[in-house]
């Protein structure tokens, strides 16, 4: 019976090392994920490699991770384990989907997975933030220099006093490790103060209290009493408040929407510096973000340099304070932390044709009164930001004038709260000013504040202004052209700031414009992508404050001054010519609206098959038409961006710009065939439309010439085209002659062909003859060798036999001579003679029977005298 054969498969060659044997970390190249963790218990921080032999990544990674164990070798266990060999435990254990993995272990916790750029400088910083988590601030300026950062700080207060550890350091020490586990950029920061004195000076004044620095917004303190201490409650804290005023992108360089989720969110800036993790100063990141924090700067009180907070004096003003210390509390700097929640709202315009709106500045205050305890940490509630803009649009009609040149603010009394009320300062002001553009005649120039009370409070002395800055509102603060202070909250095209490293991510700055003859990366870029346009910082500029503050500032005013930057195709050489010209971004309006020529435009694409076949129907279109008059070009779309005007989604697309009437281009119909007739058809029809004007014998002239012009250039055309006919005719016919010729052979060939297929069975079947005949003579040979060698066998055994008989005969003639002499020697001459003659076969018997006994008796003699002897 008939079965399957089975799959034969060849068995995977042994693993080897993949790591050298002389390299600090320790290669379990056959995947012994037991003895990794043996190895784990007796080490405080270990960095797990897991690889594929095979991997490219994997291989790009190893020479960087040598290079971190050459540096930290003696404070950190790195092994590598071969998470591929089928007969190791690590692939029958793990299942990752890509290679390589980094795992990081402190102690018992983990594993912390980096997912980071695979470079040194990078997993050391990283390895380096795992193993000191914390970091220890012992003194005020170290203090300042930890909330001075731009990443988010986390500061927990201990002291030790108590053995080993105070209650909840580790709680917070955990907790520092989850967010390195959660968050892989290390974007939080968190520090431990021992000291009280230190401590004070952010108003922490019990031990176990833990405190988020903010630099736009209020600083928290963890809530106890709502949410329980453990590790994972104080890193979701202060993962959900943290403060991002700039973040750093890093891409994976595998399928993502990183870019996509971020662009989404809003205008993003997008800052390419070069940048190394492990050295102690940025002075570039440095002024970057003082230009971050300056432009999300709401509040008047907080300075470019961030400073310290104190969370202490966080009550708001009493209700019932007298004059002067109303006018002493509105002459300071308002605080965030007493007026937490504020809204800008713009009414809408009295009249259709009005230039002038009513902005006014919503704020949400807490009263003294009755409290039922003190609030430390104010923050923003919907529902009370809801019940101030009900509250405001119910007494809208008391702000609404045509023009005025005095600020009114009124208190409204709060829907939901008894101790809160609305805080409501409007203005009328030009949309030019909206705009942000300084000038130096405005109507705000000579301001007259009045204020105005409805609802909760009567007398206009205790009204205090809204929380934010009003600089914008307030014409005694003019804007600079270089001010960006608190812009986020002043515009509706607020920016989300970006940071990328160009050493590892240049690529895109190429992609988004940058030169990629620029020695120094540094670059900067503004993307809109609800917008579809971007802008590009001119890279002739240094990347300073200054710099990115104007960049920032010309984006935000309403009609901004940049200009969108088109992606141009690099590929495209100009100083050739040729039949068809291929447009750019740089050469669209040269080319398209500046010529004084008809221009018949391709949109094409380089995946678009169908566009590559009408390159030949374009070719001979460009030779047809005369080139004094008419442009073909056609332009890359994939590779070209187009003012939105021109843009189209459909490839392909051909547009017609007549002569003099650019701005009525005319589209190619789709339902008609691209071909060279219907193109010709479709120019002449397009480019001969008369115009307004009644044609006059000069124009009649022109026209006739270029007529003329078009017919001479068509006969001429005509001629070319039939010399080509006439030659391809020769040519026809000589392929002709050769192909005929070519048969011939053909058929000669095949004669050929069956003589020699004749030929071959002859001798194939004379070589199976041959065959056969070898094999019956071979096997006769052998027959005839057999036999001769048993006649071999048998002479030898004759000749054996022979020798012994004439022994024997020997030995018995003597006997019987002997006899013969004593007895009758005449008569038993005669009698042995008779005997011979009568009884030869008696004798011959005889003499064999008597050769055994004599073998017989010479074996036993000859075992005697081996015995003797």
């Amino acid at each position: 019976s008939c079965s399957r054969a089975k799959d034969v498969t060849m068995p995977a060659k042994l693993p080897v090392n993949f790591f050298s044997t002389r390299s600090p970390v320790i290669d379990l190249f056959r995947g012994q994920l037991d003895y990794a963790d043996q190895l784990r218990q007796d080490s405080e921080i270990v960095l797990y490699f897991f690889y594929a032999p095979w991997c490219g990544q994997s291989i790009a990674a190893r020479e960087e991770i040598e290079h971190v164990a050459s540096r930290l070798s003696d404070q950190v266990l790195f092994v590598a384990v071969n998470c591929w060999w089928n007969q190791g435990k690590c692939r029958k254990q793990k299942h990752f989907f890509y290679f390589p993995v980094i795992h990081l272990y402190h102690r018992s916790f983990g594993p912390i997975e980096y997912k980071g750029p695979m470079s040194a400088v990078y997993i050391e910083k990283f390895v380096r933030r795992v193993m000191t988590p914390l970091l220890y601030i012992s003194s005020r300026s170290k203090l300042l220099d930890f909330l001075s950062n731009y990443e988010p700080g986390v500061v927990g207060f201990f002291e030790f006093n108590a053995s080993p550890q105070p209650p909840g350091y580790l709680t917070f020490f955990t907790s520092a490790l989850h967010s390195l586990k959660k968050d892989y950029l290390g974007t939080i920061r968190f520090g431990v103060i021992t000291d009280k004195r230190v401590a004070e000076e952010i108003s922490l004044e019990h031990p176990g209290t833990v405190y988020l620095h903010r630099h736009a917004n209020t600083s928290l303190i963890y809530p106890k009493d709502i949410m329980n201490f453990t590790a994972e409650n104080i890193c979701k804290w202060a993962l959900e408040n943290r403060e991002m005023l700039i973040r750093w992108l890093r891409p994976h360089g595998g399928k993502s929407l990183l870019l996509n989720n971020e662009l989404k969110k809003g205008p993003a800036l997008l800052i390419f510096i070069p940048y190394n993790p492990l050295a102690e100063i940025h002075p570039l990141l440095d002024e970057i973000t003082k230009v971050a924090l300056e432009y999300h700067k709401c509040n008047k009180s907080q300075a470019a340099e961030p400073d310290l907070q104190h969370l202490g004096d966080s009550d708001s003003p009493a209700s019932d304070s007298s004059v002067t210390d109303a006018h002493v509390k509105f002459s300071e700097p308002f605080s965030i932390a007493k007026y937490p929640c504020c809204n800008t709202v713009v009414l809408p315009q009295w009249h259709s044709i009005s230039r002038t709106h009513n902005v006014c500045e919503l704020c949400i205050n807490q009263t003294l009164g009755v409290k039922p305890n003190k609030v430390h940490v104010p923050h923003c509630n919907f529902l009370e930001i809801e019940a101030a803009l009900d509250s405001f649009y119910l007494q809208e009609h008391t702000f609404f004038q045509v023009i005025s040149n005095t600020i009114e603010c009124s208190n409204f009394l709060s829907f939901y709260s008894p101790f809160s009320y609305y805080t409501a300062c409007c203005r009328t002001v030009n949309r030019h000013f909206l705009s942000f553009i300084s000038s130096e005649k405005t109507i705000f120039q000579t301001p007259k504040v009045a204020f105005s009370s409805h609802g909760k409070k009567d007398n206009t002395q205790f009204s205090i202004p809204h929380i934010e800055d009003r600089n914008c509102f307030i014409p005694d603060l003019n804007i600079s052209s270089t001010n960006v202070s608190g812009l986020s909250c002043r515009t509706n095209k607020t920016l989300n700031l970006y940071l990328l490293d160009s050493n590892l991510f240049w690529i895109y700055a190429e992609r988004l414009g940058a030169s990629r003859s620029s020695h120094l990366k540094e670059f900067a870029a503004i993307v809109d992508l609800k917008e579809e346009v971007h802008y590009v910082l001119d890279q002739n500029q240094s990347l300073v404050g200054p710099t990115l503050e104007n960049f920032i500032k010309n984006f935000s005013v309403l009609y901004s001054p940049l200009k969108r930057h088109l992606v141009d195709d690099p590929s495209v050489h100009f100083h050739e010519e040729h039949v068809v010209t291929e447009v750019t971004t740089n050469t669209f309006h040269q080319t398209v609206f500046l010529s004084a020529k008809n221009v018949l435009l391709l949109y094409y694409a380089q995946w678009c098959g169908f566009c590559a076949s009408l390159n030949h129907i374009f070719i001979q279109l460009a030779r047809l038409l005369p080139p004094d008059s008419f442009t073909v070009a056609r332009i890359d779309v994939t590779r070209n961006d187009l003012p939105w005007e021109f843009m189209t989604d459909r490839l392909p697309t051909i547009l017609f710009f007549p002569h003099q009437r650019k701005e009525q281009s005319v589209k190619f119909p789709e339902d008609f065939s691209v071909n060279l007739p219907n193109l010709l058809k479709f120019i002449l029809h397009h480019s001969s439309l008369s115009s307004s004007e009644p044609c006059t014998k000069e124009c009649l002239h022109k026209e006739s010439v270029l007529q003329q012009g078009h017919i001479s250039h068509l006969e001429r055309e005509i001629q070319k085209l039939r010399s080509e006919i006439s030659a391809l005719h020769q040519a026809h016919d000589q392929l002709g002659a050769q192909l005929s010729e070519a048969r011939r052979e053909e058929q000669r060939l095949q004669q050929q062909k069956h003589t020699l297929e004749k030929q071959h069975k002859t001798l194939q079947l004379h070589s199976e003859q041959l065959q056969a005949t070898y094999d019956q003579k071979n096997q006769e040979l052998l027959e005839m060798a057999e036999k001769l060698q048993e006649l071999a066998d048998a002479s030898e055994n004759l000749l054996k036999e022979n020798a012994l008989l004439r022994i024997l005969v020997a030995a018995r003639g003597g006997k019987l001579q002997s006899k013969d002499e004593i007895k009758e020697p005449l008569q038993s001459e005669q009698t042995l003679s008779e005997d011979n003659d009568v009884s030869l076969s008696t004798a011959t018997a005889t003499l064999e029977e008597k050769r055994i006994e004599n073998i017989d008796t010479i074996e036993t003699e000859h075992s005697s005298g081996n015995r003797t002897e």
